[in-house]
Parts: C-alpha cells; structure tokens; sequence
C-alpha cells in the first residue's frame, strides 16, 4: 500500500479508501443492498490487513447503523491512532425541521450523535455533505471550527457543490481566522468528468485533497454495460447519474483491460489514482475481490496511449450529485 498526505495536511492516507456505506442494517434506510455487521465484519479485516488505514462514513448511511459497524469493527481490530475515521453532517437523521443541514443547532448535535454511535471521542475528518441553502455559511463554518477546537474533529472537509460555494466558504474561514476545509470529496470518474472544469483546478491550486465518491460509477466502470448487480437494481439515484452514451467508455475500459489482463475495475481506479490532486478514492466493497482489485490498482500504470483511449469517448454531462 501507498501512502499520501491528506491535501495539504500533514496526516498520511491509504491511496484507496474504504467506502462504508455498504456496511448496515439493509431494513433502516434507503440502502437495501448493504451488509449486516457479520457479514460487513471481514471487510474490515481485509482492508486493514491491505494496509488501507482510511475509513469512509456518515450519519445518514443505513439510519447511523453504517457508524455503529464501522466504530465496533474498527474499535476490534485496529489502534485508534492507526486508522483514520471520516464522517459526514447534513442529511436528515430525525423529523422536525432541525433534524437535517448545517446550522450550528444541526451540527453540534450531530457531531455527538456521529461519536456515540462511532464509539469514539474524535473524528478525523469531519464532512459537510452537501450545501445548505438555509444556512448561512459563516454560522455552518463557526460551528465546523468550534467543533474542531473542541477536539471532537481533527480535520474538516466538504462534497459536492458548485466551484463557487466552496471558494466561499474557505474564503469565509480565512477572513474570520477558523478552521477550512482540507479536502473535497466530489462525484468523479471516467464517466462523469464534470468537475474538471472548475472545482478539480480549484482543489489542486489550494492544496485541497480529493477524495472522490462513486470512483467505479456504481459499479458500471467494473463491468460490461448490460451486467447489473444487485445494488443497481434497487439505487434510485444512481440511475439518474449515467447515460446510455457512457457506454463506449466502458467499452473502453474493458479492452484496456482485457489487453492487460486485469480485471476492469483495476483499470478504472489505476486512471483515478494518476490524477494530480486525488488522494484516495472511496471505494465500496461487498465482495473480496472488491478490495483486491482496488488494492492492486495503486501499482497499476497506465501509459499514454492507454489513458487516451479511456479518455476520448467521454460526453458532457448534466452537473450531477450536488442534491
């Protein structure tokens, strides 16, 4: 295993990150397709005995149960100051109309709600979600640093939202002397290229890691077009981020693979891990081979020829994954 420095901090990574939103109880939440803890338990193992020490959650993921698996596996397996725990705050956890976003009510409960469930006293990484519109964004980002000075996070990061939202808010933490954001968890792969246009340039500028979701396109970039799979039957919103004209993308992928002799999804995440500016990828993992692939990716190269041909066939598309 390869390891970084998380954005322009100074803690090191796993180049892959361990996705844990596969981990829950499947009758909480909209996940359907996740693994109870007996089952989500060898994963665990696996990733750590890969030397992956970057784990991936939030307090949405199968109604929290996601955090309570990843802090009991976690807290059985590994060394508290070994392993780097992130977690996100925004989605709705509770009815009412303060059971979700990011105003200073929301997140100081939610940071201790995310703790108890981990079974920790601090998080790494804590995540803003997504953008909240009701929110003003100097109480979000106060309420983020005091979070921080209380030694509940060590670090902050944010996901999806346009280029401009993000400037603003770390401009918003420099004025006022608080804690910004180190890392930038976007909705990037070979078929949605999107952020390239302006929140990757803004990242890479700054210093901000990219920790990118979805890295293998729910799967599609790990398999031929008309193969599914379980989860893909059953995720709603996954089915609205692709496009039928994806398809000679993943074409692609496959001959690049099958000329290497390499399963699809090594392929992928190897053209991921080559980009300036991404730290690890978050990839999900139900099935060993999961983990194996996107271990072995960090010693894949790709070489020129091979990343245009990924490359050329990529389409425009709608912006996707800010709600």
């Amino acid at each position: 295993m390869e390891y970084v420095n998380l954005g322009n901090t100074g803690v090191q990574v796993s180049r892959i990150c361990l996705g844990c939103m596969s981990y829950g109880d499947p009758g909480r939440g909209n996940h359907e397709w996740t693994l109870p803890e007996q089952e989500a338990r060898p994963f665990f193992r696996q990733a750590l005995e890969a030397g992956i020490n970057f784990f991936d959650t939030a307090n949405v993921y199968s109604d929290g149960t996601s955090e309570e698996i990843t802090g009991r596996a976690l807290a059985e397996l590994a060394r508290r100051d070994e392993v780097v725990i992130a977690t996100k705050v925004h989605g709705r956890t509770r009815p009412g109309p303060n059971g979700a976003g990011l105003s200073r009510k929301a997140i100081l409960t939610e940071i201790d709600a995310s703790l108890r469930r981990l079974g920790v006293d601090h998080v790494d990484l804590y995540q803003i979600h997504r953008w909240d519109d009701r929110a003003p964004i100097e109480e979000t980002m106060q309420a983020l640093h005091d979070v921080v000075r209380a030694g509940k996070a060590r670090y902050l990061g944010a996901s999806s939202m346009w280029a401009w939202q993000f400037a603003k808010a770390q401009h918003v933490a420099v004025v006022n002397g608080w804690t910004g954001f180190v890392t930038m968890q976007d909705h990037y792969n070979l078929l949605y290229r999107e952020e390239e246009r302006e929140m990757i340039p803004l990242c890479r500028d700054q210093g901000v890691g990219l920790i990118p979701w979805s890295p293998l396109a729910r799967g599609r970039l790990a398999r031929p077009w008309e193969e599914g799979s379980a989860r893909s039957q059953t995720d709603e919103f996954g089915k609205t981020l692709y496009h039928e004209g994806d398809r000679a993308i993943v074409e692609a992928v496959g001959e690049v693979a099958a000329a290497r002799g390499v399963p699809m999804a090594q392929v992928s995440l190897a053209w991921m891990l080559a980009e300036p500016g991404v730290s690890a990828p978050i990839v999900g993992a139900t099935k060993p081979a999961h983990l194996e692939d996107a271990v072995a990716a960090v010693d894949l190269r790709l070489d020129a020829a091979e990343v245009e041909r990924l490359e050329a066939p990529y389409q425009p598309h709608p912006v996707a994954g800010h709600r």
